[in-house]
């Protein structure tokens, strides 16, 4: 899970470049970067932190140039190295940035194919960079002295031959312009938009609509699977669907948890699709068990409040914001290590005792993954005088691995793993657990954009949308994944800058 943005105006772009991927923040705290373009001369600046502490105004000054491209990182199976934050670059032909959210699955294979058959070298262990190299030879192959928007069409169609997962992208090709495309089934987030100007447009592709509304652009439409859109420097669009194979399959986890709620993607409104949720999980509570006893729903902040408020409703009993949230503590969904992860919960979640004494509350979540955190919450209801706690969650039991791009534990490590529901309320030591359907949950999301024929729900029900996801690749992305290869991970980066700072 990442975040990418790109944009060519008619003005320096760096600070609207800031300010887009600060509301993309959410998408990954691990790293933030971006490179501007002015003619014919980059510049790029990229570091590990959150967006406000990479950049400061004088960066941003440093910047210039009226094209640029910006990303905000999470790192999925891989490192979390400086060195492999992006934008990332590559000098031939005629220099190209690239800002990736996904995840390959032939990564290994075309990191081969690049050594041996065209003769290029990656540096590091992301996928973005097999991405980008595998995009920029297919661009040298085909390009003259002079690119053509028919070059750049060609190249991303041989790279949708070539590349099997998930992918959005945006790429920077100096002197030239702005390409976006996205994989053939759509896994991941692009939208495109625009803003008037004295002399036309400017153009923006961003993961997700809320950094176009914040800048003031119009959001024109989602980047189809298999699309190419490139914007010209002088501002001209062109855009073109390829001739691949495609599937419109999005990611519905964007749905429940990684999306904002005030954005739009793939013509859905995040928002609607989790009240529904909430809807439809109040309805299954009501068909399960007519005269519950709940008193209150609290949700456990932020993404389930959404989905919370119409389960008050529907159940007609009251809602209450009984935990208050420490906004200053990152996501724990990213955090490496279950200590680190176990410290957070606390310093992150406070109880309102009020809300909770003596009475039988329905806590709401949007999903369970590890359940560390929600036995976590669950205790401090108790602790906070609840009589008795119900959890629900918006989403059904996580059993298996997202190969698409977020950094999801190994399976063994789900809470969901070879359990059944009852063994798992019984772990997390509710008196009552109820999970959302798998149907429901794709009917809540389905919208009003027919195009949509279905949705990867891969992490639900272990059916993945791409070839190559084979036992013995999940059994890779496991040993990578674990938290002891993550915490191997951390120490390791920490070893270095210590080294970096002695010498």
């Amino acid at each position: 899970m990442c975040g990418v943005v790109g944009l060519v105006g008619q003005k320096p772009v760096s600070f609207d470049l800031y300010d887009a991927i600060s509301m993309l923040q959410h998408r990954g705290q691990d790293a933030a970067g971006m490179v501007t373009c002015q003619g014919d001369r980059l510049t790029l600046r990229k570091e590990n932190g959150l967006v406000r502490d990479v950049f400061n105004q004088s960066h941003l000054e440093t910047l210039v140039g009226n094209m640029g491209v910006a990303h905000v990182r999470y790192p999925t199976a891989g490192t979390s190295s400086a060195a492999e934050a992006q934008p990332m670059y590559v000098n031939s032909p005629f220099g190209i940035c690239m800002a990736h959210n996904g995840n390959l699955i032939n990564a290994n294979e075309l990191n081969e194919e690049l050594f041996r058959t065209d003769r290029r070298h990656i540096n590091t262990s992301s996928d973005s960079e097999v991405l980008l190299n595998v995009f920029a030879n297919e661009l040298q192959g085909i390009a003259g002295h002079r690119l053509l928007p028919e070059d750049v069409f060609k190249a991303v169609e041989r790279v949708h031959h070539r590349a099997v997962g998930a992918y959005a992208v945006v790429s920077l090709i100096t002197g030239y312009g702005l390409v976006g495309f996205r994989d053939p089934n759509g896994i991941r987030p692009l939208v495109l938009g625009r803003r008037k100007t004295v002399v036309g447009f400017d153009y923006m592709l961003a993961s997700e609509s809320v950094a176009l509304s914040v800048l003031g652009f119009e959001l024109m439409e989602d980047i189809a699977p298999g699309e190419v859109v490139y914007i010209e420097s002088n501002g001209r669009l062109h855009r073109r669907l390829t001739k691949v194979k495609t599937r419109w399959s999005p990611c519905i986890f964007e749905h429940v948890y990684l999306a904002r709620p005030d954005s739009i993607m793939d013509g859905i409104s995040v928002y609607k699709a989790r009240l529904k949720m909430g809807e439809k999980l109040a309805d299954k509570i009501l068909r399960l068990w007519p005269d519950h006893d709940i008193d209150v729903v609290i949700p456990i902040p932020d993404t389930s409040c959404t989905a919370a408020l119409p389960m008050a409703h529907r159940l007609g009993v009251k809602y209450r914001e009984g935990l208050v949230k420490n906004r200053y503590i990152g996501r724990t969904f990213i955090m490496a290590g279950q200590e680190e992860r176990y410290k957070s919960v606390r310093r992150k979640l406070n109880t309102i005792e009020l809300e909770f004494k003596g009475k039988n509350v329905l806590l709401v979540d949007d999903s369970i993954v590890r359940g560390t955190t929600s036995r976590q919450i669950v205790q401090m209801a108790r602790d906070a005088g609840a009589k008795k706690v119900y959890l629900a969650s918006a989403a059904p039991p996580v059993r298996h691995p997202n190969v698409y791009g977020i950094d999801m534990p190994a399976p063994t490590e789900f809470v969901a793993h070879n359990q059944t529901e009852a063994e798992i309320q019984a772990y997390i030591g509710v008196d009552w657990l109820i999970y959302q359907d798998l149907e429901d949950l794709e009917a809540c999301a389905a919208g009003i954009n027919d195009k949509i024929d279905g949705f990867d729900c891969s992490v639900f029900n272990g059916e993945y949308v791409t070839e190559g996801v084979s036992a013995h690749y999940l059994q890779r992305i496991e040993q990578q994944r674990n938290d002891q290869a993550k915490q191997q991970r951390v120490s390791g980066r920490k070893h270095n800058s210590e080294l970096h700072n002695y010498h």
